[in-house]
Order: C-alpha cells, then sequence, then structure tokens
C-alpha cells in the first residue's frame, strides 16, 4: 500500500565530499588491474570486503561457523512482563519462556555470537541487570548487575562493550567477557541516548537523542564526544489516525523538536538515515561533515530501522503513535525505502491496526519480525508481499531478536551485523 508523498521543507543543495577514509573505485569503470576499492578501519576491526556495501556479509543465509549449531529461535522481551517469550518461527508458537530483570528492552547479540544479552535497565531504578541467553538451548544464565543498561553495543573490533545508560546520560565502555567497567564518556547534552550505528571504519558512532531532538557524533579513536547535531523538522507531518484507502491524512507539524529513535548507516557508509516518532521520517546525514542533508517521510512515528538481506531497501517500522505510551489499534505500518534513490517504494499496514516497534530480518530474508508494542504481539512481515502473521506473548515487547543471523560479528542492538 503506497503512500502519498507531501513536500519536506527543505531540499537538498548538493550532497557534501566523500570520507578521507573511504577510497571508492568503480571496477566497471576503470582496467581491470585497477586496485578494488578499500576501507581503512581502526586497529583490530575485521576488514570491509566490499566498500560500497557494508551490508555484504550479512547476506540471506551466509552464516558464520559459530552460529550453524544455533537454534532457530525469535526473543522477546516483555517490558512490563520482565520476561522473555521464545517463538519457534518455524511453528509461529511461542515454545518456551522465562524471566529476567526489571525492565527487559532489547536482546542483544555479543560480538563474537555466542551470547544473546537481555538488557533490563530497571526503568527509574537502580538495580539494571544483563542477564545471558545460550543461543544453542535457548535458555537464561544468571543476570549481571549492570546499572542502567538500556541497549547495548560493541566496539567495532569486539575489545569493548558499549553500555548505554540511558538516564544517565552515558556511555560505559566494558571488558565484554567480564562486564568490568574499563571508563565512561558522558553525553549531557544527549537526553535520552538511546540507540547508534557505526562509521564504515569504526571511527566514530553517531547515537540519536530522544528527549533532545539531536544527535552526538562520539569519536571513537579519541574517546570522546565529537559534537551534536539539532534534527531538522518538516513543516508538516502525518495525522494519529487510521489512514482511509492509501492515503495518509497530513497536519501541521507544531512540535519544534524531533524524536529520534533508531539509525542505521547506509550501505556506502556515507550516510546516516535516523528515525523521528515526531517528524514521522527519516533524517539523513552526512555522517563525515555531519550535517543534515535530507528527510524522507514514511508515516506515522517511525521507530525501527531493518536493512535488506541484499542491502537495497530500508525497512521502516512506524509504530503509529507520536507519544512514548501510545495506544493498541494504531495506525502503524512499515515503509519500504530504496537506499538508492531515497524513495519510500511500499507501505504495508498493520491488519487492523497496531504498532511495529524493534526487530529484525530473518537469515532468509523472507520475513521482518517485529515487537507489537501497545498490542502485547509479534509482528511476522513477509518481504515480498506485506502480509502479516500475529504471535501472542507478554506485556509491551520491545526489541526483539532474529537468531541466528548472517554476519561475521554484531555491532550489537537487535542485531546490527557486519
Amino acid at each position: 500500500m503506497k503512500t502519498k508523498p507531501h513536500q519536506v521543507p527543505f531540499v537538498v543543495a548538493g550532497l557534501l565530499a566523500l570520507s578521507a577514509a573511504v577510497t571508492l573505485v568503480s571496477a566497471a569503470s576503470v582496467p581491470a588491474s585497477a586496485p578494488v576499492a578499500t576501507v581503512n578501519t581502526v586497529r583490530g576491526m575485521p576488514p570491509v570486503p566490499d566498500a560500497n556495501n557494508l551490508y555484504s556479509e550479512t547476506r540471506a543465509n551466509q552464516l558464520a561457523p559459530e552460529v550453524k549449531g544455533d537454534l532457530e529461535r525469535i526473543y522477546v522481551p516483555n517490558l512490563r512482563s520482565n520476561s522473555v517469550s521464545v517463538i519457534d518461527p518455524k511453528t509461529l508458537k511461542v515454545v518456551d519462556s522465562f524471566k529476567v530483570g526489571r525492565s527487559p528492552q532489547h536482546v542483544v547479540p555479543s560480538w563474537n555470537l555466542r551470547t544473546l544479552w537481555v538488557a533490563n535497565n530497571a526503568e527509574r531504578g537502580n538495580d539494571g541487570s544483563l542477564t545471558p541467553i545460550d543461543p544453542r538451548t535457548g535458555k537464561p544464565g544468571k543476570a549481571i548487575p549492570v546499572d542502567d543498561p538500556y541497549n547495548l553495543y560493541f566496539s567495532p573490533d569486539g575489545q569493548l562493550a558499549i553500555v548505554v545508560a540511558e538516564a544517565k546520560r552515558r556511555l560505559d565502555f566494558m571488558d565484554p567477557k567480564t562486564l568490568k567497567l574499563q571508563y565512561s564518556i558522558d553525553v549531557p547534552k544527549c537526553s535520552g541516548i538511546n540507540h547508534g550505528d557505526f562509521s564504515i571504519d569504526g571511527r566514530y558512532a553517531i547515537f540519536t537523542c530522544e528527549f533532545d531532538g539531536s544527535v552526538v557524533k562520539i569519536d571513537l579513536v579519541r574517546n570522546k564526544v565529537a559534537d551534536y547535531l539539532k534534527l531538522q523538522m518538516p513543516t508538516i507531518r502525518f495525522k494519529e489516525v487510521t489512514p482511509k484507502g492509501e492515503v495518509f491524512e497530513t497536519e501541521i507539524c507544531t512540535t519544534t523538536k524531533g524524536m529520534p529513535q533508531d539509525i542505521r548507516v547506509s550501505p556506502d557508509g556515507k550516510f546516516f538515515y535516523v528515525a523521528d516518532m515526531a517528524a514521522d521520517g527519516l533524517h539523513v546525514i552526512d555522517g563525515e561533515a555531519f550535517k543534515e542533508v535530507n528527510f524522507i517521510p514514511t508515516a506515522v512515528a517511525p521507530h525501527g530501522l531493518y536493512p535488506s538481506r541484499d542491502g537495497k531497501l530500508l525497512y521502516v517500522a512506524n509504530r503509529g503513535s507520536h507519544a512514548i505510551h501510545g495506544k493498541p489499534k494504531g495506525p502503524g505500518s512499515v515503509s519500504v525505502v530504496e537506499f538508492a534513490t531515497n524513495k519510500v517504494l511500499k507501505t504495508w499496514q498493520v491488519p487492523g491496526g497496531g504498532s511495529p516497534d524493534m526487530g529484525n530480518v530473518s537469515a532468509d530474508g523472507k520475513w521482518l519480525w517485529l515487537a507489537g508494542r501497545f498490542d502485547d504481539v509479534v509482528y511476522r512481515f513477509d518481504t515480498t508481499q506485506g502480509t502479516v502473521d500475529f504471535v501472542k506473548v507478554g506485556r509491551e515487547p520491545h526489541g526483539l531478536t532474529v537468531w541466528p543471523l548472517p554476519g561475521r560479528y554484531s555491532l550489537g542492538h537487535t542485531g546490527n551485523m557486519r
């Protein structure tokens, strides 16, 4: 179901210079003896085989040897039930459920792919923890106390776990095995820091600041904040009503501050896409220049971002409510954006309404699994037709992960694989 495009408030005059760290050479336009494109990565980071597609190692069914004995499961953290529901993707049945720490937010694959961590940040409390899950058995281990782990990422070289302490406005860098704190980076101008992604060469990361309507760039070489960037708001956005036919109704956007959520880097590493629940679209940021260069309207309240297995498309989970705590049966949907053109190719509605939140694409690329945040269900979207299956889970499911996933290593979140 297509979304009718509407006017955006600014037009990009031209794209900025390419990253000095990335040398792009088209093999099709030069002699066969010319060197292929290369990326000068930070020390210890695995090489980038294809500078034009950093997702080249996450193609369909391209599983690492380490995960081939793991169970095929969908792990769903239920924020209000303090539990994890385990779904067998072949039967669409919940085959297990177990208690974890307070307020589980995301299930995060470790850098080495051998542990799935449940990030329990204990909202408004001080008893946060990380619960390990063995992906070979699907069973949890003993929770480890960790201060405010809203989300979890890993440095590109795998040497550090990065705990996103949202309420503390802080990134805590820890030993990934012992979880012993090594150092912290304070981000005082980033209220609601929660989601991030990494440059193609591993030199920096960009995290979103949900309650400041901005993003922050972290220099991972010098271990410090590089800069902050305020996101631009559109002049109009979509009404929070169930769409009639194929057209979303629009309204004047009166809010002056966005609500950025998930962020993903483009296949060529030049741009970062930021889902904004208040702006109803994606901000496009030039990573090197750290400057907003475009805006793509999608639908009501975009939240989660997931590249297709061929690296050509970006699936956008539109949660259907501008509010942090929305109502069930809202105008939730999934928009399909083409990386090459930055155009929305189609939008799939949740039949009867819903609230697609976070998840990932199946290993074979045929399914997009998303938590239904306000509807206590999990959605399975067919990535060819957009049809939807439903699985009932616990209360307020959030950042589910699909496992196993293609890729050599995980940068964290619900499976940001490279």
